[in-house]
């Protein structure tokens, strides 16, 4: 059976999730980017 599921994540990339998951035994068949928030940016230095 194949399903879709949509993750919101903080810090992980997409190597990160799939290691994870695949250490639960689910077999990831793809993983796609469909958003990414920009997040607080540093302050400049003056």
């Amino acid at each position: 059976m194949d399903a879709n599921y949509m993750l919101k994540v903080q810090d992980a990339k997409a190597v990160d999730i799939q290691k994870a998951l695949q250490a639960a035994n689910i077999k990831v068949t793809s993983i796609i980017e469909v958003h990414k928030e920009k997040g607080e940016e540093a302050p400049k230095e003056s």
